[in-house]
């Protein structure tokens, strides 16, 4: 494995880029000889998480001291150094995951001022696919169309009440680079789609994508959905669930204010302003929404289906209720799973690289305080 050789006392000219990564070092061989050739002064030490776990008998990860200490860049989807003090010379901290909020009380993310980036912008297209195939499983009856062909019955009358996607209204709450790229694909299918922001974003240049974005993919100017509206308080929050919302997708980042952000009054809201009722598609954490709500929203049909790739908490038991809750579609958080994620991550810590060599500011960089 590349950089774990026993380090040695000598020093080098070229800065430590350091990769913590759970893909298997011969799968991003040909990524990581992208970086060294792009830029030659750096020195890339790869570990693979898992079989550095298997090196240590308590299944703990551990990485060779001097690559801590010497390390300028860290490239990760979760380790971290204990804190920054034990990594005195790190510049730079480039998540593999969309969020942050998995190491929010970390000594590094609360006490030091390390530049954290992210990966988002590298999950719309595949989240943006699960969304909508999830949606028109429920809207088109799929289950039930497999279900009676594995009874060999040919019944045509199941797919008598279906309703297409044009002229629907699709919420999209939390109109980030997941968000737009649902939007887009939502447009094409011919439905409307109204978008929700925590603050707000009145002219043109504000409801600019700013972070990266998949070519081809995503709404880059801001210029799909016929409304926006903003605002954390319940009253705007509240506002935006009354516009008759036929498919809600829940793309907010779980922060201590968007925690609950949705439940029974939320739920009732979707109910009355939705005559064909408002389907439910969580790609975010599950903590966004209060799950024992949900359950007595579908139970009582006020929510005609939801779809979770996250729940609370995960895994979830199998003596939790909401497997058996109807109209409930539940996969364990891999939405944003693709072959193409190492590659597309790469991408974006390359642009960073150059950003940073440039003096440039660095994409998708996170705000401590917001969470995000």
């Amino acid at each position: 494995m590349a950089g774990n050789e026993t380090p040695t006392n000598g020093t080098s000219d070229r800065q430590l880029l350091l990769a913590v990564l759970p893909w298997p070092e011969e799968d991003t061989k040909p990524l990581v000889k992208g970086l060294e050739d792009e830029f030659p002064e750096l020195e890339v030490k790869y570990i693979y998480e898992e079989l550095a776990k298997k090196w240590d008998k308590q299944g703990q990860l551990q990485i060779p001291e001097d690559y801590i200490k010497r390390a300028k860049i860290l490239a990760t989807l979760s380790w971290l150094p204990s804190s920054a003090s034990a990594a005195p010379n790190l510049e730079l901290i480039q998540f593999f995951s969309a969020g942050t909020n998995h190491v929010a009380s970390h000594p590094i993310y609360t006490d030091s001022d390390i530049p954290l980036a992210t990966q988002s912008g590298i999950h719309g297209p595949q989240i943006a696919e699960w969304v909508i195939m999830m949606d028109l499983i429920h809207s088109h009856k799929y289950i039930e169309f497999y279900e009676a062909q594995k009874r060999k019955e040919w019944d045509q009358k199941r797919g008598m009440k279906v309703k297409d996607a044009v002229g629907r209204r699709v919420g999209v709450l939390g109109y980030g680079s997941i968000g737009r790229q649902v939007a887009r694909v939502a447009k094409a299918m011919g439905s409307d789609v109204i978008a929700y922001t925590a603050s707000p974003r009145p002219t043109p240049e504000s409801r600019r994508d700013n972070g990266f974005i998949v070519p081809g993919t995503g709404d880059p100017d801001g210029s799909l959905p016929s409304a926006w509206y903003s605002g954390l308080e319940k009253e705007k929050l509240h506002e935006f669930l009354r516009q008759g919302i036929d498919l809600l997708v829940v793309s907010v980042p779980l922060t201590e204010k968007t925690t609950h952000f949705l439940s029974t009054k939320e739920f009732n809201l979707l109910s009355s302003s939705s005559p064909r009722g408002c389907f439910i598609a969580n790609i975010s954490r599950g903590a966004i929404i209060d799950q024992a709500a949900l359950v007595e929203a579908l139970e009582t049909e006020k929510i005609r289906g939801a779809a979770l790739d996250v729940t609370d908490p995960e895994p979830l038991p199998k003596e939790d209720g909401l497997w058996d809750v109807k109209n409930c579609y539940i996969t364990p958080h891999i939405s944003g799973v693709s072959e193409d994620y190492a590659q597309r991550a790469f991408q974006v810590l390359r642009e960073n690289l150059r950003r940073r060599r440039e003096g440039r500011g660095l994409v998708n960089l996170v705000d401590r305080e917001r969470g995000y």
